[in-house]
């Protein structure tokens, strides 16, 4: 099902089919789910009618990125949804809240200009910005690499919001800072409106392209690893969630990688991928419920001292071993499918290729599992099961039954249920989804069996699992003092604080100082400051004598002021000839009074009676002789309207005329000139 309509020239178009549907009633399900939530959550919390309406906005943009069937349709909104967005990261005012916006803000902006400038390169070697239209491009060119620039532009803004590297900075800055219900929306929705351009670009102009798939592949690996260990180190509970968050897009980024390298042979990397986006999204809609409910209820993050929260409250500990077993990739449980259908497409990358960098990029991906492992047990492992070193602190955590509202409850009870049931039931639930959502991709609808559970699929968990304990106990030993857990991690590897803002904030002004300093010493040498004054009077001087001889000053205005005047003299004949034919004056109107009149002139008298008489009730001496004749006023209005009407007919009739005349005119020259 397809709908268009024009926009500055451009045609938005709009597809329905199963990958669009498939996340458009995602995004409805997560949205509901957080709008449960959030009342409670944002109890006693200000500019909740802000959060609320640029809530909707933003849900509404998504799903046209979602449905959107050419390259113009989807800029459009998703330029709207990542300005929409930005009131969520900012909707505390902290200062760490405003800058983490100052962040996003300028992501999303530098990463939409430089997408804009890919779109125009594109559709100038195209001719078209339609996926379908592009992808018959592609496949009639046969030579993807004159491509490459358009479709690196286009990438750079879809991969911003997507976090990929080097463009995630926002991730670990606006998810701790945001709302928690907002921060599940950031992390499992919007993300993939990056991951979207990202498919459109890769999968329609680049599918079987060696060198734009090994180029995704190296991103995804840097990604991959370096957000999991940003979240191995991390202290904070919701900043722990966003660096997975950027590992886990780098996960899907190897699908997507391995779906270009395979070409037709892409089945299970096409599969792995849309499966992965999909439990990437349900999990971190559970996940930061779970640490949105922590939160409304000790109002920290700390992993310090949130510490033993968890304890003696089971129907939260199932929703938070959910999301866990989910992401950790735990045979039964959703995750453990998309990352095993990965893992098998770049064994079936090395076996048909044979490099080693295949190899290295399987073992990274099994290092990375592993990785994410180590972090979630962490938090696992510190909410449910360690005691807080305050024991005040952990009695009154004790004490807290009632942490959740019966509107909270039912969102994350519902956000943790689906996810053993795709986990559990893989043929009837995430096996189909996969198969619709196939054909977006380049893939086909049907799929030969996939054996979910198979021998290499167990085998491929239980390394990262083992990784991920061995990471454990390391955590324990190198990231924890004293028993309290501290935050390691090097800041002079944070690029926005130590590459970013100093390039922004004194590198480029530097730059432009210079600039400015070389164009000053330029103006100021002798050519500037006398050869070009020279010719510039020179010019000025002969346009003055060419302009004060006879031929400019006399023959010129004469011929003018002629042909003005004759101009202005058979306007003025036609407009007296028009008066006198078509627009003569009209008789006089019989004086005789109508039937509208004797009803005037009746309420006139009576107004005028009415007056008189609230003057003797009131004895109003004053007014007495000095009110308006009531019947003197309705015939003046009469009047006035009868006189308003005529002007209009005139002038409409008068315009009307011309009109005709103008067609006339026109129907003349097409006949003589055809």
């Amino acid at each position: 099902m397809t709908f268009s309509f024009p926009l500055c020239g451009f045609p938005l178009t709009f597809r329905a089919d199963g990958f669009r549907i498939l996340y458009s009633v995602i995004a409805l399900f997560m949205w509901g789910m957080s709008a449960l939530f959030s009342p409670r959550y944002f109890r006693g919390h200000g500019h909740t009618g802000r959060y609320a309406c640029f809530t909707a906005v933003t849900f509404l943009a998504t799903v046209g990125v979602f449905l959107s069937d050419d390259l113009f349709c989807t800029f459009i909104f998703f330029e709207i949804m990542s300005l929409s967005s930005y009131p969520w990261v900012v909707q505390e005012e902290t200062r760490e809240a405003l800058r983490a916006g100052q962040t996003y803000l300028a992501v999303a902006i530098l990463g939409g200009m430089v997408t804009l400038m890919g779109m125009f390169l594109m559709w100038r070697m195209t001719g078209t910005l339609s996926f379908g239209g592009l992808r018959n491009y592609a496949a009639e060119a046969g030579n993807p690499a004159a491509l490459y620039l358009p479709g690196a532009l286009i990438f750079f803004g879809f991969a911003a919001k997507a976090g990929v590297f080097p463009l995630h900075i926002w991730l670990p800055k606006a998810h701790p800072v945001a709302p928690a219900p907002a921060s599940a929306l950031l992390s499992g929705i919007l993300t993939k409106g990056g991951v979207f351009g990202i498919l459109v670009v890769s999968c329609n102009l680049f599918a079987g392209d060696p060198g734009w798939g090994n180029f995704l592949l190296l991103l995804a690996m840097i990604t991959m690893v370096l957000g999991a260990a940003m979240a191995v180190f991390s202290v904070d509970l919701k900043r722990t969630l966003a660096c997975s968050s950027m590992s886990q897009i780098g996960f899907i980024l190897t699908g997507v990688a391995m779906t270009v390298l395979l070409g037709e042979e892409s089945g299970t990397a096409i599969r792995g991928t849309v499966l992965h986006m999909v439990n990437h999204s349900l999990l971190k809609l559970d996940l930061f419920l779970c640490a949105g409910a922590v939160y409304m209820n000790t109002h920290s993050l700390d992993l310090n001292t949130i510490r033993g929260f968890g304890r003696g409250k089971p129907f939260l500990h199932f929703c938070f071993a959910m999301g866990y077993l989910g992401i950790i990739g735990m045979p039964l449980f959703n995750g453990f499918l998309s990352k095993s259908l990965l893992h098998e497409a770049i064994l079936e990358q090395y076996a048909e290729n044979g490099a080693w960098v295949y190899k290295a990029a399987e073992i990274l991906f099994l290092f990375s599992g592993g990785l994410t492992a180590a972090y979630m047990t962490k938090l696992y492992i510190c909410i449910f099961h360690q005691k807080n070193k305050d024991a005040k602190l952990q009695q009154k955590y004790n004490g807290m039954t009632r942490y959740l509202s019966p509107a909270s409850a039912v969102a994350l009870g519902l956000s943790a249920s689906v996810l053993p049931v795709l986990g559990m039931l893989p043929d009837l639930t995430a096996g189909r989804l996969a198969d619709k959502a196939a054909p977006f991709l380049g893939g086909v609808s049907s799929q030969p069996v996939i054996h979910w559970f198979s021998g290499e699929n167990i085998k491929g968990a239980l390394i990262s699992l083992a990784i991920g304990a061995a990471g454990y106990c390391l955590i324990r030993k190198f990231l924890m003092k004293e028993d309290r857990y501290v935050n390691r991690w090097p800041a002079w590897l944070d690029l926005e604080d130590r590459v970013y803002r100093p390039l922004a904030e004194r590198v480029l002004p530097a730059v432009g100082l210079l600039i400015g300093r070389a164009a000053d010493r330029l103006i100021d040498n002798p050519f500037c400051m006398k050869l070009l004054p020279a010719g510039i009077t020179a010019i000025t001087r002969g346009l003055e004598h060419a302009v004060e001889n006879r031929l400019c000053t006399k023959t010129v205005p004469a011929c003018v002021t002629g042909i003005t005047r004759a101009l202005d003299k058979a306007s003025d004949t036609a407009m007296v000839a028009l008066r006198r034919t078509l627009f003569r004056r009209e008789k006089k109107a019989d004086r005789a009074l109508s039937a509208s009149d004797h009803i005037r002139l009746m309420a006139g008298n009576a107004m005028n009676r009415s007056d008189a008489a609230m003057d003797a009730l009131f004895h109003e001496k004053e007014y007495k002789g000095r009110r308006k004749d009531h019947v003197a006023r309705l015939f003046a209005l009469k009047e006035e309207t009868y006189k308003a009407n005529r002007y209009i007919s005139r002038s409409v009739s008068y315009g009307l005329l011309l009109l005709a005349l103008g067609l006339c005119a026109a129907l003349i020259w097409l006949i003589v000139n055809r």
